[in-house]
């Protein structure tokens, strides 16, 4: 290594962000377009009988109207599963759903279209929850879903009943985990231009995933792929909320094919948490079966996830939430059933942590109470059952590379535990949990076995390398990563290199930000590119210096002979010899997944398949005021492997905001609904930590270098998360000896448990 990784950058397009010279999709040039606006459907769930766009078309202003009925095609993210339409057609099943939109010359007018458009709907009954949806009598939400069970997932690996038969101590815990909104600070925006001429669409949007985006326009609005271009600019952050294509993206481009040209479509924050696609509302029932050494001999493990009505990440995430049972711990015996149900709310999908975090929590919580009765303390309990790399777990996951031991040093040492669990006093207490995620999919959503990701890569007269990928950078720093693998293995400087995203005319097609597969997929595609370039330059400068490419160094932006001080030759120099030879150099390099770490043969076997798993550790500090349930995080501890920190600095913000966004679900995010209508649709209303909630969070890079990783790195953004809660718990267990089953730990509810908890200590002591 040439010393570009390893060490703290500044995020490349950092001083864009922080100057307010990045430019989102909402701020795009739109003096020139038409205001979009989308009518929301003011029920749960019914039958569409009319609808009557007449006087909404003839106020003076208006310039286009759609509704359901100019588009027929459904979408979604996953091809065996696009139940949803753009716009309501003959049923809305959930509040808020879009059943119209028009395009005005201005927002009042727009907003006077909206009311003059009628709709006449019979309402249906709704259910709003799984156990009303799946109820004998419930009306069926979709076709051929009977039950209203969008996916059904039953795995059993091992002998679950004699791992309980070996067990020592068998405990079974319910769990409910709220479900919760991504809450990210852009709202949603779409800028659309069509051009009726060129039959040619341009889309601007707050996308994580363009090739989505861009496969569903097509698809939507019956166009040949190549007259369409996705744009994605700056992104105010997307956890997830922005990997599906979303309804808004669509009727934006409808509006603009109808009037052909321009149409800005900005949400409401209201808008936006309508728009949804968060973490589902999950029950978890989990068994564990425990030796007195505290090894896991079985677990079972049940899933009931609201999904929202329609399908969107729900396959996927139902999936998940068994798979990654595996992959932490050594557990030979495991049977998993897992459920995902419709509901008349806004669909729910992918989100931070996908598909495993309230899993997580049920099984850290539960661990926990089950090495208290045993006596055995909670780090031995995990150091019980730790893996050894590389290995395949029963259901078929590849661990290369396993740091999780050392977290657990690390944060057992940095918290004092030996000395300081159980003697902080009353009202405090300190808390553990592990935690793990994949470093993307092994095998992509859209299956077209093209490479996982390509990069090219550009060298011209002027000596800079421009460096082209369609990897969205949504915040978590994946630019700033392709230009250091690009400086590290060409060995020039960081500013001699310009990274350029996510434009689909000019950049290569990649299958997204999400399942935090950029770090691995792409930085290696980069690493691919930048040494095909370099072996470009080595020739040339062996040319020059009249020797063999293998006898040339590069170091420092500096081309010399191994073994001589005196033929040395600039970078420049070099890369002008080089450019005489073909004139301006293009390369490019990809990366596809190994076919070992595709997943197991059982149905649904490559979800949860990835080439290398981050791994937390996490202790959490917390003192809770008994008069009042309020609970104060007085600092965090946290270990995440991530394989090898190329840049130390984005790996530490990632491991910061994964804390963070695990401290919202575990004190006070939650989303809820009135007769399916959203109570908490903005930032006042939907309570998440801010800075006056800031604890101290202690955090800690431990490094396993992941033999297929680029320079050994894995992710660095997802593998914390879902660590926080459980930890949060178990530390208040610790702090008032109370155990809670429910997300998030809010001070009426916990109050509620305290109360509870000490009549039931005053009975038994009456008792005895």
């Amino acid at each position: 290594m040439t010393g570009a990784i390893g060490k703290p950058v500044p995020l490349v397009d950092g001083v864009e962000k922080v100057t307010g010279r990045a430019r989102y999709t909402a701020d795009l040039d739109s003096r020139d377009a038409l205001v979009g606006r989308i009518l929301r459907a003011p029920v749960s769930h019914g039958w569409i009988l009319a609808v009557d766009t007449a006087r909404a078309e003839a106020l003076p202003g208006v310039i286009a109207v759609v509704t359901g009925q100019d588009c027929d095609m459904t979408f979604g993210v996953i091809p065996i599963a696009m139940n949803e339409y753009p716009m309501a057609r003959d049923r809305i099943r959930y509040r808020g759903e879009p059943v119209a939109a028009v395009a005005a010359l201005d927002a009042a007018t727009a907003a006077q279209a909206l009311e003059l458009i009628e709709v006449e709907i019979e309402e249906l009954p709704a259910c709003y929850t799984p156990a009303q949806s799946r109820a004998p009598d419930a009306t069926q939400l979709h076709d051929k879903k009977p039950g209203n069970l969008e996916r059904e997932v039953h795995h059993t690996f091992g002998s679950v009943a004699e791992g309980f038969a070996e067990a020592d101590l068998v405990c079974e815990e319910m769990f409910d985990c709220a479900e919760v909104n991504h809450a990210q600070m852009e709202p949603h925006a779409a800028l659309a231009e069509y051009d009726p001429e060129e039959e040619r669409l341009t889309l601007h949007s707050v996308t994580q995933v363009p090739f989505y985006v861009h496969l569903m326009l097509a698809r939507c609005l019956g166009m040949d792929t190549s007259r369409v271009r996705v744009v994605k600019p700056f992104v105010g952050g997307g956890f997830g909320a922005r990997t599906e294509t979303l309804n808004f993206e669509i009727i934006t481009a409808l509006l603009a094919r109808k009037v052909g040209g321009k149409v800005m479509m900005r949400l409401s924050r209201e808008e936006s948490f309508v728009t949804h696609r968060g973490r589902p509302a999950t029950q978890v029932k989990l068994k564990l079966g425990l030796t007195k050494t505290g090894r896991i001999t079985a677990v079972n493990c049940e899933v009931v996830m609201s999904g929202g009505a329609y399908a969107g990440y729900g396959l996927v995430t139902i999936l998940y939430a068994g798979a990654l049972l595996h992959g932490i711990y050594e557990i030979a015996n495991v049977q998993y059933d897992g459920y995902r149900v419709y509901t008349n709310h806004p669909p729910c999908g992918a989100m931070r942590g996908h598909g495993t975090v309230d899993v997580r929590h049920a099984f850290e919580c539960l661990l926990d109470r089950m090495a208290r009765q045993l006596g055995l303390d909670p780090f031995a309990v995990r150091r019980a059952n730790l893996l050894t790399a590389p290995m395949f777990t029963p259901n078929g996951l590849m661990v290369n590379s396993y740091g999780l031991d050392e977290c657990l040093d690390k944060v057992e040492a940095a918290s004092g535990w030996a000395t300081r669990k159980g003697s902080l006093g009353p009202g405090r207490g300190l808390g553990l949990a592990c935690s793990h995620y994949v470093s993307g999919a092994a095998k992509p959503v859209h299956w077209t076995g093209e490479p996982h990701a390509v990069v090219s890569m550009k060298l011209d007269f002027d000596g800079s390398v421009t460096v082209l990928t369609g990897a969205s950078d949504i915040g978590q720093g994946s630019t700033t990563i392709v230009a250091l693998a690009a400086a590290e293995v060409m060995s020039i400087d960081l500013g001699r290199i310009r990274v350029v995203t996510n434009d689909s005319v000019i950049t290569p097609k990649d299958n997204g930000s999400y399942s935090s597969r950029v770090t691995f997929m792409v930085g290696n595609a980069a690493i691919g590119a930048a040494r095909a370039m370099r072996a470009k330059l080595v020739a040339a400068a062996a040319k020059k210096l009249e020797v063999e490419p293998d006898e040339v160094e590069c170091e420092g932006e500096t081309f010399f002979v191994r073994g001589s001080s005196q033929s040395v030759l600039p970078f420049q120099d070099v890369a002008i010899a080089a450019l005489a030879e073909e004139g301006t150099i293009t390369v490019k390099g990809t990366f596809s997944t190994p076919v070992e770490a595709q997943g197991g043969k059982q149905r649904g076997g490559a979800v949860g398949s990835t080439m290398g798993f981050s791994y937390g550790a996490q202790v959490v500090e917390v003192s809770v005021d008994e008069a009042t349930g309020q609970i104060d995080i007085e600092r965090v501890w946290v270990a995440l492997d991530c394989g090898f920190a190329i840049n130390p600095l984005a790996v530490e913000g990632q491991i910061e905001g994964s804390v963070w966004m695990g401290m919202g679900q575990g004190l006070c995010e939650e989303t809820h609904y009135i007769d399916g209508l959203p109570a908490h649709a903005n930032l006042t209303d939907y309570r998440f930590p801010t800075i006056a909630d800031a604890p101290p969070i202690d955090v800690h890079i431990v490094e396993s270098i992941d033999p297929l990783g680029p320079f050994g790195a894995k992710e660095a953004g997802e593998g914390a998360l879902s660590g926080f809660p459980p930890a949060l718990v178990n530390a208040v267990a610790d702090a008032m000896g109370v155990d809670v089953n429910f997300l998030p730990v809010t001070p009426d509810r916990l109050l509620e448990a305290m109360i509870k908890f000490a009549r039931t200590q005053r009975r038994k002591e009456t008792m005895t």
